[in-house]
């Protein structure tokens, strides 16, 4: 780990893009176009899906995955040329935000150069077929990191981006081994200290299903010893299961106090209730007023922040990942950019940096999360059942305002009055 990660990445907006579907020319000059917009939201960091070729062989639908990558140095002629990409990095850093980038190191395409140059680095069974851990992934063949010349390959592809990039968002790094992501760091390090390490971790089963097969998998726990930021997935089907009725909040609050202590006290939750390889929110959440409160909530998490492009706008729309579906930016189903610009304002804050983060069920679709920091407070107050109700908070009665919109909130008894928007105050 991230020994050296500073818990300043929890301030951190990540936009993750993907450009074959930003925008109506998809690819970079249509990114460029809408910088300042991606900017106003409070972005810090674009994080880009893959730009890379996609492969040909066994590709999935008419276009491909962009994670079936043909060759991890060049770049997708549908989206621009290597020159392009760098003019993009520049724009990007012109309006003040860092750019991440997608590495895919578990896999490559079918028809990928290593597999043309280096085929023993590949996972095969005893007849020298290509084996594949995920049987659904048939449009890829999987690396084999027994072979530590693939390790030194890998390395210089990172370092190479290291020189103009500011950080890496690991695909599927549970299944590539530790031991690769610690020697990786430690190499880029010399190249950029600043690089920022977000791993794409997986939930408990997916982890113990791929162990019982007798193949490595990292928990997050484990993935801290090379990575600033994880995913997290492993509390991400109580929230599926949450949002469905189908458990109560306090099975899923306990969870998120218990990730405060089983993992090291400097660790980052990367929070997004929305990505690429999952539902649109507002398709799964489709009460507005519910998906205001579960926007302002995962905006208060102790964390750093993931939009995925076209969150903002509430599309329902989940785009495929094979075929061509741009996002249709002027069909605004609910305008959420505000309350996400917002969020990111109060997330520089070091109390919900560094402060004590407690996350409480207040019984009947009604959460509160405290911070406290020293002598002052800050509590944020959710419906995320479009209930209203009641919420019991140790504050000293009186009236307060609502940071997000202004208005004024009375506390009596200890009581604060819920009716359906969400409430964050500060005391002291």
């Amino acid at each position: 780990m991230a020994r050296s990660t500073n818990t300043d990445l929890r301030k951190q907006l990540i936009y993750s893009v993907f450009v074959r579907d930003f925008s109506a020319s998809g690819d970079f000059r249509g990114l460029e176009n809408d910088l300042k917009r991606i900017k106003d939201l409070g972005t810090d960091t674009i994080w880009l899906m893959p730009v890379y070729p996609i492969g040909k062989v066994d590709r999935k639908g008419s276009l491909g995955s962009p994670y079936a990558i043909k060759d991890y140095l060049d770049i997708d002629i549908n989206y621009g040329t290597k020159q392009s990409f760098h003019e993009l990095v520049d724009k990007i850093h012109e309006n003040n935000m860092k750019v991440m980038i997608d590495i895919v190191f578990n896999h490559t395409s079918r028809d990928s150069v290593l597999l043309s140059e280096h085929p023993d680095w590949f996972l095969r069974d005893n007849e020298g077929t290509l084996k594949n851990k995920n049987e659904e992934w048939t449009d890829v063949a999987e690396l084999d990191y027994g072979n530590l010349e693939l390790w030194d390959y890998q390395i210089k592809v990172l370092k190479h981006y290291a020189e103009f990039v500011d950080g890496f968002r690991c695909d599927v790094a549970p299944q590539v081994p530790i031991d690769f992501w610690m020697k990786a760091r430690s190499e880029v390090t010399k190249v950029n200290p600043k690089m920022m390490w977000l791993a794409e971790s997986t939930d408990g089963e997916y982890v113990r299903s791929l162990r019982d097969r007798g193949f490595w998998s990292s928990s997050d726990g484990e993935l801290y010893n090379a990575f600033d930021m994880t995913y997290d997935y492993e509390i991400d089907h109580l929230w599926r299961s949450y949002v469905k009725g189908e458990i109560d909040d306090s099975t899923y609050v306990a969870k998120l106090n218990e990730q405060t202590v089983i993992y090291p006290d400097n660790a980052i939750k990367m929070r997004g209730i929305e990505n690429h390889d999952q539902s649109r929110a507002h398709d799964i959440i489709p009460n507005n007023n519910d998906l205001v409160n579960w926007t302002a909530f995962y905006g208060f998490q102790r964390g750093s922040m993931l939009i995925y492009n076209g969150q903002e706008i509430g599309a329902k729309h989940t785009p495929s990942l094979f075929e061509r579906e741009p996002i249709e930016w002027a069909d605004i189903q609910i305008d959420l950019s505000d309350l996400i610009k917002k969020s990111h304002e109060l997330m520089q804050d070091d109390i919900q940096v560094d402060g004590a983060y407690k996350v409480v069920s207040q019984g009947h679709g009604i959460v509160s999360v405290d911070y406290q920091l020293d002598d002052r407070k800050r509590i944020g107050v959710f419906t995320l059942r479009s209930n209203h109700g009641i919420a019991k908070v140790d504050v000293t009665d009186g009236i307060y305002k609502n940071l997000l919109d202004g208005k004024e909130i009375n506390i009596s008894n200890g009581i604060i009055d819920v009716k359906g928007l969400p409430i964050i105050i500060d005391i002291g």
